[in-house]
């Protein structure tokens, strides 16, 4: 599996479905299948800026996962969000019969990545629910990057900015020194 982190905005999710399509590999976006799941008291937890509690990003992970069994690889976008997720992920493999190859960070400053939330328009891209969620992932990312890098989990880190086929060579070029195309 290939894990995509960055902030809202940073383009993980864009690269990820590029990637998808390219290679025909299942892009899982812990956000996509929530919001898929049409699951109010999610939905709301979600517009608040807040994180949905970690059990049920992780059965739905699990069984998108296991549903995708077939598949040459997958990309996870935006999980794990937390350290317990991350610690499920990584101890479930006998459960979903993955292991994470890789870990591409996308990297972007704050400026650039408000300029992205303004322009994509959704209802949840307030200042002040940005500025929660940004606080959030600053607060988790950091203990999820050590435990993967404890578990041998290999990191990289991409600069986000620029065109969608700048970042998109970029990673390419980092699945590629990994053996993963």
């Amino acid at each position: 599996m290939i894990v995509f982190f960055g902030p809202a905005g940073a383009g993980k999710s864009t690269q990820g479905q590029i990637l998808a399509e390219t290679y025909n590999w299942p892009w899982l976006s812990a956000g996509q299948l929530l919001r898929k799941k049409h699951d109010d008291e999610a939905l709301k937890i979600m517009q608040e800026g807040k994180l949905v509690p970690p059990e049920e990003v992780d059965q739905l992970i699990g069984d998108a996962i296991i549903n995708n069994s077939q598949a040459d690889n997958i990309i996870l976008d935006g999980f794990p969000r937390q350290l317990v997720q991350a610690h499920w992920l990584v101890e479930s493999r006998p459960l979903h019969g993955r292991s994470v190859d890789l870990a591409i960070m996308f990297d972007i400053s704050k400026p650039e990545l408000m300029k992205r939330l303004s322009e994509r328009g959704r209802l949840d891209d307030t200042p002040e629910i940005i500025d929660e969620r940004l606080r959030l992932y600053d607060q988790e990312i950091n203990p999820i990057l050590g435990y993967f890098t404890e578990q041998d989990i290999k990191i990289v880190h991409i600069n986000g900015a620029g065109t969608i086929n700048e970042v998109h060579d970029k990673v390419i070029k980092e699945l590629a020194v990994c053996n993963l195309i």
